[in-house]
């Protein structure tokens, strides 16, 4: 297929492109400034920047664009250019799309397992409401944002990720590296589920739901387990030990707002993933842990 995408510098996205293209598929990326070559199309969400023509000849479009949230604390501005970053990248490709008589007839959009807030041992699966938190309601206009292209008939699966189990970033960026010296441990009471995938899976799954006849939410996890059972997983699989404990309100000092979601627990399940005939490589924690280390 020929698949635009956004966002292709992040976590997810510096493996989702090489990945694509090792499965023969024709990538171009969206940067904002001048493009270099066939690869490259240059627009500016912020502006409202994005000539129609250069999406026109693509099959899919995938949007992993938006400010990373956990990288800075969440003040009253941070959180608007959390929202802004989303809405503006989401806003624009979704309305270039609906332009197109001929375009992208798939837009796989990213979205957040924060969707549901946090929901103690309930067992959540794409039906449940969007939640109250601030990352909720971001789901929630994030989401909405894609009216215009599913107005105009455009297949749009919203991509519901959830905690991606890799190197070099993700939700494990700042935990891996005390993991590895041996003095990690739960963070919280660890009671609080954690709905997880390796960044494997992740870019698999994204590549399945190209062509997976699949609409609407999709939560992007393998399965959810608490978190002082991932950081123990990870722990043996690093053969180190996970006794050093960092109690919830450390971590509301050093995180502020976004405490939340490392502290919230949402145990989500992937009923549509499995439901379109998704496998995972790494069905189950230990594999997944096992997979994560032997990266280094």
């Amino acid at each position: 297929m020929q698949v635009v995408i956004a966002g292709s510098h992040g976590f997810i996205g510096s493996a989702l492109v090489p990945h694509l293209r090792r499965g023969g598929h024709d990538v171009r990326v969206l940067v904002r400034g001048p493009a270099h070559g066939r690869d490259q199309i240059s627009w500016d969400p912020a502006a409202g920047r994005l000539d129609p023509d250069d999406v026109a000849g693509a099959d899919a479009v995938i949007n992993l664009a938006g400010v990373n949230p956990g990288s800075r604390p969440l003040t009253t501005a941070r959180k608007r250019e959390v929202l802004s970053s989303r809405l503006n990248t989401t806003g624009l490709l979704s309305r270039t799309l609906a332009t197109l008589d001929d375009g992208p007839q798939v837009l796989l959009q990213a979205s957040g397992i924060g969707a549901y807030g946090s929901r103690g041992d309930d067992v959540l699966d794409e039906d449940e409401p969007i939640g109250t938190t601030f990352f909720a309601n971001v789901v929630r206009h994030w989401e909405a944002a894609t009216a215009p292209a599913q107005d105009a008939g455009v297949r749009v699966v919203h991509l519901r990720t959830g905690i991606v189990l890799g190197q070099g970033g993700g939700a494990l960026g700042r935990l891996l590296p005390l993991i590895r010296l041996g003095v990690g441990g739960r963070l919280g009471s660890g009671r609080q589920f954690w709905p997880w995938i390796t960044l494997l899976d992740h870019v698999r799954a994204v590549e399945h739901l190209l062509t997976a006849s699949v609409e609407g939410p999709v939560n992007l996890v393998t399965a959810s387990a608490r978190n002082a059972d991932v950081v123990a997983a990870l722990a043996r699989a690093y053969h180190r030990p996970a006794v050093v404990p960092v109690p919830a309100f450390a971590l509301r000092a050093v995180l502020g707002d976004f405490s939340s979601e490392v502290l919230g627990s949402i145990r989500a399940v992937p009923a549509v993933l499995d439901a379109s005939g998704f496998v995972p490589v790494h069905a189950d924690l230990a594999t997944a842990a096992e997979w994560v280390a032997h990266r280094d």
